[in-house]
């Protein structure tokens, strides 16, 4: 099938039709790439695609300037802010659709997260709930079967973008050092985090969590002090790595919640150790002669991408995630590690070998489901395309470029006043760490060579409404 034509797929009905696409995005350095393959494909096909945070969406939907479209979010957790704006929404005739961005890869069993992070109330508001493979799609349906209908295993356009055929997408990231590198991911996100720990209790309390799952609260001390008793660790093998390494680099890249400042504290005066958490980790993946984790979604990321992947086991874990840590090689000693780390290290070099994707573990195939034949991405836009209701009419875009300028102007002079009166108008919020402000040529740079790849000729405006809103759809 063409890109940029529809068809008879997944839930299609073979429609054409001027849809509104808004696309919610949560943390820049994750999602912006597969949120950019959805928003040119389906721009490709005659939709207008905003790009955006939630706030954004939600300033242009309660001031009228955008009209109903397709809001597709981040997760359907439970809660009563987000049941409350997805009823908002549907009340004015959008349809809400979701993949959940977290996943749930590390398990082997889906059901606790299916429960944690679903509801009836949750997916009944939904029009479309898309699966990252055949697990989260057959529990999802055995634990909600109303609503199998509406549950679709398409596959995640993240995963999209591990396949080799965007192994050229990923051009070395603009900080990589000169050396080659090894790829140390962190996944130490409650022990490291932006956020205390009783901030994300509070979060998971309001939220619902502990009465979906009694057991929860206890585990996360657990959780926590088996990720500082690794963050240890991991500080220990990076010292050692770099002491007997045989003239490569070390990338630590911390997860996109992790507060880098501490890992740059932790990691201060060892040679050769860069701390980096710019652009996504696919690229570093990529570029990459192996990587380096424990428990982290990457290593079935770089399995799927053909990388050599290094599980380092430490010690005995009570809160392993299962399927990472049973992936690539094994190894428990820090002599261990270093002698494979050189191995991959001099067979790089001396063959200048480019790994490809071979057999992939069933443990991963049942998570991720990789169809050659078709993007999942396509499968998405094709679910949308199906959708009955008026999610064509046009916005006012001058219209929404000025009212974001004025809450950014509203919010600048609250950010001064929080700063010069805290006791009278509270404390100024702090960075938005997980979706810093986006850079216009960086973007068209991204969506050019997103098109190479797709091998599609076809003229897409892009246009930055603000810093966190792209606006992407074909010219007339």
């Amino acid at each position: 099938m063409p890109l940029g034509e529809s068809a008879d797929h997944v839930g299609g009905r073979g429609r054409v039709f001027n849809m509104n696409i808004y696309l919610h995005m949560e943390t820049t350095v994750r999602e912006l790439d597969s949120k950019l393959l959805l928003a040119v494909l389906a721009a490709l096909r005659g939709h207008t695609v905003i790009v955006s945070d939630m706030g954004s969406i939600m300033n242009g939907v309660q001031s009228g300037t955008l009209k109903p479209g397709v809001l597709h979010t981040k997760s359907l957790t439970p809660g009563k802010e987000k049941i409350s704006r997805h009823q908002f929404l549907i009340d004015r005739g959008f349809s809400i659709t979701s993949i959940d961005e977290e996943g749930g890869l590390v398990d082997h069993d889906y059901d606790e997260f299916a429960k944690i992070r679903y509801s009836e109330e949750t997916i009944s508001q939904a029009s479309a709930l898309f699966g990252w493979g055949k697990d989260d799609t057959e529990s999802l349906k055995h634990i909600y079967p109303n609503y199998s209908l509406k549950i679709y295993q398409t596959g995640s356009p993240r995963a999209d973008l591990w396949k080799q055929r965007f192994a050229e997408y990923w051009s070395e990231p603009k900080a990589a050092p000169e050396k080659i590198y090894l790829l140390v991911s962190s996944n130490m996100a409650l022990c490291n985090g932006m956020r205390p720990l009783y901030e994300n209790i509070k979060m998971e309390r309001n939220g619902g969590y502990y009465q979906r799952d009694p057991d929860l609260f206890a585990r996360r001390f657990g959780i926590v002090a088996e990720e500082f008793r690794m963050t240890h660790a991991f500080i220990e093998a990076i010292r050692h790595l770099a002491l007997y390494s045989n003239g490569f680099d070390i990338i630590l890249r911390p997860h996109p919640v992790e507060n880098i400042e501490a890992w740059k504290v932790y990691l201060e005066g060892i040679p050769n150790v860069h701390v980096i958490r710019e652009g996504s980790i696919t690229a570093w993946v990529n570029n990459a002669f192996a990587i380096m984790h424990n428990g982290c979604t990457t290593a079935l990321e770089a399995t799927i991408m053909g990388k050599p992947v290094i599980t380092y086991l430490p010690f005995e874990q009570e809160y392993a995630r299962e399927i990472p840590n049973e992936l690539g090689e094994r190894v428990e000693s820090l002599d261990d590690l270093t002698r494979v780390v050189n191995d991959y290290f001099v067979a790089s070099v001396s063959t200048n070998k480019n790994y490809e994707r071979t057999n992939i573990p069933k443990s991963v195939s049942k998570k991720v489901y990789l169809d050659d034949a078709e993007l999942a991405a396509e499968k998405m836009v094709n679910v949308w395309e199906s959708f009955d209701g008026d999610l064509s009419q046009p916005s006012s875009w001058r219209r929404f470029q000025l009212l974001l300028k004025a809450v950014k102007a509203r919010s600048m002079v609250g950010s001064i006043l929080r700063k010069a009166f805290p006791d009278k108008f509270g404390r100024p919020a702090g960075e938005n760490y997980k979706f810093p402000p986006l850079d216009e040529k960086d973007i068209r740079d991204r969506i050019n060579r997103l098109q190479n790849v797709l091998g599609v000729d076809v003229t897409l405006k892009c246009k930055l409404i603000s810093e966190r809103t792209i606006l992407i759809r074909k010219k007339p």
